[in-house]
């Protein structure tokens, strides 16, 4: 009885073909005759529309050849509206207006479950892919870019994938840049960030906020306006991403705010202002990571407790650890420092001597910024000599009782 139930339901399903010399000619056309289980097959051409609206669910919203949907700066492209298991793919949407009091979008998915949307190219455009409580939805392998200047303020363009009160997402080898935020998840949890490549965006490549029991991992976030924030969650686990090139008085490599229970592991900072920017974060470990050339590698400003960092790599960066406040149980274990000029005579792959990475020249220049002008002259390494042979100023409970004589070589799990 079931399969004939199915079998009936695709005997009924039904492909309507868009062309310009097709029966139906426009995409809105197609929708308004859609029925649930249809496809609507595009072929090549560009089609100047805009809001078209799906409301049925079921359907397959597809491009062949290269298709392309031109809003013409003058309202949203598509928009599915409590139409669940809906598919878009293989298209490219064009010139979606700026609006100062709406969230114009290429795409804008409300109150719709399981969508797809897949393999589409977004250009010229406000936001460029906006969910809005619609959970257990796919976004794989597209390509948005805002289209705008270097010069434009980041207040007039939108976020490339932006996703409110939508639980369940994979977001999955998306290319993003010159948007405003690449990614950005608010209240969406339970959802996995996996692949993409976001550069280039006016502020954040990705920006969580109150948003559990995450996933982002094998993503690159490279040349960012401020790097990557994560805020106001708990249960994050963050693996085997790439931060690059964040540099900027307010920039980071990853900036953590009030996070708890987390896990930051194989991931590679490099070359950023601030690689990892710790504010109010608790119980997290951060276990084989590469902080390599960065300004800051790590830096704590108070209220944070029962941090753990094991088998991570500092190397070649200006400054290994800052630190504002009480040291809270945070701890440093079995990290290899390339600043460490200790002995290990017992050959056990451990100093014999606990390494202090916060210096006396680290604390001179949190207490008066100005300092950095001293940067690398002699008169530091003799001021940083001299706090360590009798330390002073420098917080006595910061340090890696077992420093590693050589690199860590990260597990394969």
């Amino acid at each position: 009885m079931l399969l004939y139930f199915v079998m009936t339901l695709s005997s009924h399903s039904k492909t309507i073909e868009v062309c310009s010399d097709c029966e139906v000619r426009s995409i809105k056309q197609a929708v308004d005759l859609a029925d649930s289980g249809d496809t609507i097959m595009i072929q090549e051409g560009r089609y100047q529309e805009s809001n078209i609206i799906l409301k049925v669910p079921r359907v397959v919203l597809i491009g062949k050849g290269k298709v392309i949907i031109d809003a013409n700066k003058e309202n949203q492209a598509i928009i599915v509206f409590r139409a669940p298991n809906v598919v878009i793919k293989n298209i490219v949407i064009k010139n979606v207006p700026f609006s100062s009091t709406e969230e114009l979008a290429a795409i804008n998915i409300l109150y719709s479950s399981r969508y797809t949307i897949e393999n589409v190219v977004i250009d010229s455009t406000f936001f460029g892919i906006l969910i809005e409580q619609s959970d257990s939805g796919v976004i794989r392998g597209c390509t948005i870019s805002s289209g705008s200047s270097i010069d434009v303020y980041e207040a007039t363009i939108g976020n490339g994938i932006h996703l409110w009160k939508s639980n369940y997402a994979l977001i999955e080898n998306n290319d993003i840049t010159n948007m405003r935020d690449g990614i950005y998840f608010e209240f969406v949890s339970n959802s996995v960030i996996r692949g993409n490549y976001s550069y280039g965006n006016k502020r954040y490549g990705l920006h969580f906020m109150f948003s559990n029991d995450d996933v982002y991992e094998n993503n690159r976030f490279e040349g960012n306006g401020a790097g990557v924030a994560v805020m106001f969650s708990k249960n994050i686990s963050m693996h085997s991403n790439v931060f690059s090139n964040n540099w900027g008085m307010n920039s980071y490599g990853l900036l953590l705010k009030e996070i708890y229970d987390s896990e930051i592991k194989h991931n590679v900072f490099v070359h950023n202002t601030t690689a990892i920017h710790i504010e109010g974060s608790t119980r997290i470990i951060y276990e084989e990571n590469d902080l390599i050339e960065n300004g800051w590698a790590v830096n704590f400003i108070g209220g944070s407790y029962d941090n753990f960092f094991y088998h991570n790599n500092f190397m070649g960066n200006t400054f290994d650890v800052a630190y504002f406040g009480r040291v809270n149980n945070n701890r440093f274990e079995e990290n290899y420092w390339n600043k460490y000029t200790g002995y290990d005579l017992d050959r056990d792959g451990f100093g014999d001597v606990p390494y202090r990475p916060v210096d006396l020249f680290t604390y001179m220049v949190n207490e008066i910024p100005e300092t950095i002008v001293l940067l690398r002259s002699f008169f530091v390494q003799i001021l940083n000599f001299a706090e360590q042979v009798v330390p002073v100023l420098t917080p006595a409970d910061i340090y890696d009782p077992k420093p590693l004589m050589q690199k860590w070589k990260w597990s394969d799990s």
